[in-house]
């Protein structure tokens, strides 16, 4: 474990593993550095992998008040401890924190940018979310109920039927999710207007040129594929990639060679 300082004094938590070319992993909404695991160590025969805690979430730190900006700062950071450069994946969320960051970092500093399933919600394929959606978030949590602002997350953004919910909170990952609770408002700000139905949401990364890759899963529905297809048509540089059989948790046997392949060939 080891941590590097963000612009703001926020310290990030971060595990470093593998030899090659740095390759930093963002993860979606309520995940620790601890759900990548398995597909760092995956990569590591081939890449320096970089996967650290999101502020607010696990050890690393946080500061008030929030801005999808800071978040970027943290991305840099940890670029900069890599050597200045680095190749970027972000899944779901993550990887729209990702977009983000290739769009208002200097040039160079992305050299090559993977995304797997921005849930992007640009058409009739499923509902948007509601209009007050991180309002509400933010004031389930800061009232305490943290298990109140998850449930409503799953249902609200992911789609998870109530019933399903109800047996989650019986589980042991249950109160991992309420501890980061406070963080789902962050991812629905990073999201901003782009889970609302509208195409135009996704226009300002057209300035993004890092050449990337887009993937969905091929069991994941369809509105993930809607969502891949538009941002990829949008981005200067992209290939588009579905995964034959996959859903939103790909299998790293089948998202490390993916990766490996756009990366380093």
């Amino acid at each position: 474990m080891s941590k590097v300082i963000s612009k703001d004094g926020t310290s990030i938590v971060f595990d470093r593993s593998g030899q090659g070319p740095a390759l930093i992993l963002v993860t979606g909404a309520t995940a620790t550095r601890l759900a990548a695991a398995s597909v760092a160590a995956a990569l590591a025969p081939d890449f320096t992998v970089f996967a650290y805690d999101r502020r607010g979430r696990g050890d690393s730190g946080d500061t008030a008040p929030y801005a999808v900006e800071r978040e970027v700062e943290d991305i840099e950071a940890i670029i900069n401890e890599a050597g200045g450069s680095a190749f970027v994946f972000g899944h779901s969320s993550g990887a729209v924190l990702a977009l983000e960051a290739a769009r208002l970092l200097p040039s160079g500093k992305i050299k090559k940018l993977a995304v797997y399933e921005p849930p992007f919600i640009i058409d009739d394929s499923r509902p948007p979310i509601p209009e007050d959606y991180v309002p509400h978030l933010i004031e389930l949590t800061s009232s305490g109920r943290r298990g109140e602002a998850v449930e409503y997350f799953m249902t609200a953004a992911v789609g998870v039927p109530a019933e399903m919910v109800a047996q989650m909170r019986q589980s042991p990952m249950w109160p991992g999710l309420e501890s980061v609770a406070p963080t789902i408002a962050y991812d629905g700000t990073i999201m901003g207007n782009t889970m609302s139905g509208a195409p135009s949401s996704l226009n300002k990364w057209a300035s993004v040129t890092v050449p990337t890759l887009v993937m969905d899963g091929g069991a994941s529905p369809t509105c993930m594929h809607s969502g891949a297809q538009g941002i990829a048509s949008i981005l200067p540089h992209a290939q588009r990639r579905t995964l034959a059989g996959q859903d939103h948790g790909p299998a790293d046997e089948i998202l490390v060679p993916a990766l490996k392949e756009f990366f380093i060939g």
